[in-house]
């Protein structure tokens, strides 16, 4: 007998989903160098992150939050609207089956229909992971701050990466 596949569906973000994003965010702060604090968030810095977003949206399968992603802002200025910093997290155990892709185009559409078409992200130097996906879809490393953060007990640098989109012109599909 076959084993059925998990259905994979991504949302708008909902209040009620917060804590699920926390427990997201918060495995990846214990078990690796994606995200940058050294100690587990609680709520309330978490929030402050996410009432930065321009965009949220999650990632679910059948059962429970899997991931999610946000749109930032790269500064907080008209002038910059059409620039946003993509963030997401997807839980290890659902990763290399296409979902961060599925995850940053529809990202990508959403901003898109806002007007973002150009795209930085921020990554640890030590999420090697991360900084290949993000070549594979076509962001170029554009700057590096050197030991601008410490780890695990060590330094690391933080690597930005960008895409640039022209505007109406480009689709997720096309860009990818």
């Amino acid at each position: 007998m076959g084993t059925s596949r998990k259905k994979i569906t991504i949302h708008d973000f909902r209040q009620g989903d917060l804590d699920a994003l926390l427990a997201v965010f918060n495995s990846f702060v214990r078990d690796s160098h994606a995200a940058y604090p050294e100690s587990e968030l609680n709520r309330e810095p978490f929030e402050k992150i996410m009432a930065k977003a321009k965009i949220i949206v999650t990632l679910r399968d059948d059962e429970a939050v899997i991931g999610f992603g946000f749109i930032s802002a790269y500064k907080p200025l008209a002038n910059f609207d059409h620039t946003g910093v993509l963030t997401y997290f997807i839980l290890t155990d659902h990763t290399g089956m296409g979902l961060g892709t599925l995850l940053l185009h529809e990202l990508i559409r959403r901003g898109l229909e806002a007007g973002i078409t150009n795209y930085l992200a921020h990554i640890s130097s030590r999420n090697e992971q991360s900084l290949n996906f993000h070549r594979k879809h076509g962001f170029k490393e554009v700057g590096r701050f050197k030991q601008v953060a410490r780890k695990f007990g060590e330094l690391i640098d933080v690597v930005w990466v960008q895409k640039q989109l022209s505007p109406g012109g480009d689709s997720c599909s096309e860009a990818y």
